[in-house]
């Protein structure tokens, strides 16, 4: 029992000695086990492609031979046309970017019997580890797949069409080369002319503002056999992730869209006309640059004299009163090149939105529409009659302003005595009672450029539906009283109630104003009658006494540079 045993150890650990003195089995073909796989393989490796990877190479038992990371650079050849050992043009064949496998390759396959001088023993099975970073075949072109589509697509990139758009650049392994991003700058040029490597001169055509793209592009089409000399290496595919923002053309004018017209459009602007509108301002994207809005103001210019942007100017130009419209303006008729700093970049193509608000021309009169005439329209309104109307106020774009029937009264004036607008003076003259006229009064024959503080905004065309409720008439132009009745001869003899030959001013006051009271003689409507008395006595009192005396004493026939009887 005890020898048997014996007998078994010695027999297990002459198996044991023999199995690790053995020579190593024979390989027939090349061994592939798959270290790391990537998620995706856009595309595997086939027989005449161009690879790009790094290796290690090593004897079974772990000692290294070789490495293109010793060397600092990847190994790259042709597959499948004999530029390899066939173990290695075997193995290369259907591997993916960034899959890393270890090959194990026997000796007929690799360097035989011969070996390599005194790197390689004759018989040398050989096993890599390899990394594939990059493939493409000199017969690709361009690839571009776009991610992201815009709803709308206006217009795409052409040859000879200026471009703006923001890119990562990476080598077909996801290695980053490059990023407009961390510049926080747009990559900006002509496309389709020579200023770009081929293969994104040829990627941007056809793309959209807004439009996302993958560009991948052979070392043919980026920076062949050399690279870049510093972070592109020779021979490298190129993928650039891009995303379009702008896009013009020298030759581009303006774009006038989304108009919105009103009914009617009696009138549209013409050059020289003074124009208030709002508008929201943003680049071709869709970025943000500037509101009126935000200022609570309407930007206010005249159109067609070189006081906004050209394009603008341009425009402005044809447009109505209330019209909402979309004015696209490329940058030589914007900000061109240099932009206006941090809001508006260089070159950017300029998108508003704009709603004009009103215009006017400083050559305008008011202009006055008849809503309603009395049959009965005899006696009409002039200067110096006292008038009182009803009134609503508003802006060109309807928004109120004022009404008298909020406050249940009447507004009264005198016509001609500068009581109020000018535009409002022209349009209340030759009115009869009961009528109602639609005024529409430029700036300047309203409150100007200065407006109403909190109601009215400067420079800005009004509107008035008016009626005229009553008219009593007015006094010849340069009286503020007259007599209805013959001038009595003694009339100093009658104001001087005390006989003292001169007249106080209480005692001009009562007479005048009881010759009013018993109808034998009239003051101008419209102003406070004591006002006017005291005017009157004024003008009779020529040495400032306080006293009229009878030589001081005149009628107005007698003196026409006085308004007094």
């Amino acid at each position: 029992m005890i020898q048997c045993v014996h007998a078994m150890f010695y027999l297990a650990v002459w198996v044991a000695f023999a199995a690790c003195s053995a020579p190593p089995v024979p390989l027939d073909d090349i061994i592939i086990e798959k270290t790391f796989e990537p998620e995706v393989c856009g595309r595997a490796v086939k027989v005449g492609d161009y690879v790009r990877y790094h290796y290690i190479g090593t004897f079974p038992d772990g000692k290294k031979f070789d490495s293109s990371y010793d060397r600092g650079s990847t190994y790259n050849v042709f597959v499948g046309k004999k530029q390899l050992i066939a173990g290695m043009d075997k193995a290369l064949v259907g591997m993916c970017v960034n899959q890393r496998s270890l090959v194990k390759i026997p000796p007929q396959l690799a360097y035989g019997k011969g070996g390599y001088g005194d790197i390689i023993p004759a018989d040398s099975i050989l096993h890599f580890d390899v990394l594939l970073l990059d493939v493409w075949n000199p017969e690709d072109g361009v690839q571009s797949t776009t991610y992201l589509t815009p709803p709308t697509c206006v217009r795409k990139v052409e040859v000879s069409d200026y471009v703006r758009y923001h890119y990562n650049g990476t080598l077909l392994d996801g290695t980053l080369f490059d990023s407009s991003h961390t510049r926080l700058r747009t990559y900006d040029t002509y496309v389709g002319i020579g200023w770009l490597i081929a293969g994104m001169d040829q990627g941007l055509l056809g793309m959209c503002v807004g439009e996302r793209r993958i560009i991948t592009m052979p070392p043919s089409l980026g920076y062949g056999e050399n690279g870049d000399g510093s972070d592109i290496p020779g021979q490298a595919s190129l993928v650039f992730d891009v995303v379009l923002l702008d896009l013009h053309n020298p030759r581009d004018s303006i774009a006038v869209s989304n108009q919105v017209l009103p009914e009617p459009c009696p009138r549209k602007s013409a050059t020289g006309d003074f124009v208030r509108y709002h508008y929201n301002g943003s680049l071709l994207d869709g970025t943000f640059f500037d509101s009126s809005y935000s200022r609570n103001h309407t930007y206010d210019t005249y159109v067609g004299k070189g006081y906004v942007i050209a394009g603008m100017d341009e425009g402005l130009i044809g447009v109505c009163m209330g019209e909402r419209l979309t004015i696209t303006i490329p940058p030589h008729l914007a900000y061109g090149e240099e932009g206006t700093g941090s809001k508006i970049p260089g070159s950017a193509v300029l998108v508003f939105d704009v709603h004009i608000i009103d215009f006017h021309n400083p050559s305008d009169t008011a202009v006055m529409t008849v809503i309603h005439k009395p049959e009965d329209c005899e006696k009409i309104t002039k200067n110096g009659d006292f008038v009182k109307y009803h009134y609503n106020a508003s802006l060109m774009d309807g928004s109120h302003i004022d009404s008298t029937h909020n406050y249940g009264k009447t507004y009264n004036i005198v016509l001609g005595a500068n009581q109020v607008v000018p535009g409002m003076e022209e349009g209340l003259k030759d009115m009869c009672v009961g009528e109602k006229r639609h005024l529409v009064i430029p700036p300047h024959l309203g409150y100007g450029e200065g407006g109403v503080t909190d109601e009215v905004p400067g420079s800005a065309v009004l509107v008035f539906d008016v009626e005229l409720v009553e008219v009593e008439e007015g006094l010849p132009e340069g009286y503020m009283f007259i007599w209805n009745d013959d001038v009595s001869p003694d009339l100093f003899t009658e104001m001087d109630v005390d006989l003292d030959q001169q007249v106080e001013a209480s005692e001009f006051t009562n007479y005048i104003m009881r010759q009013v009271t018993e109808g034998r003689g009239r003051l101008a409507p419209g102003f406070d009658p004591y006002r006017i008395i005291d005017n009157m006595f004024s003008n009779q009192d020529r040495n400032g006494d306080g006293k009229i005396t009878e030589s001081e004493f005149r009628l107005k026939a007698d003196e026409a540079t006085h308004d007094e009887l």
